[in-house]
């Protein structure tokens, strides 16, 4: 019988950089556990994750209105 090899990708978990592989029994991938992906989203929620550079302008509708 033909094996087809596992070749699904190898990452780090990006919290606590535990090898995860991108396949089904790692549900919460990228994240090696629904903690890691917590504690993620717990960082970006308090502004500890930040995308550098210049802050976007926000189209105000009221302002054209003057």
């Amino acid at each position: 019988m033909n094996k087809t090899p596992d070749i699904a990708p190898k990452l780090q978990c990006p919290t606590c950089k535990t090898t995860v592989y991108w396949r089904s029994d790692y549900p919460y991938r990228p994240f090696c556990s629904e903690r890691c992906r917590l504690i993620d989203l717990g960082e970006w929620a308090s502004e500890g994750h930040k995308i550098p550079g210049k802050p976007a302008d926000w189209f105000d509708p009221d302002a054209e209105q003057q």
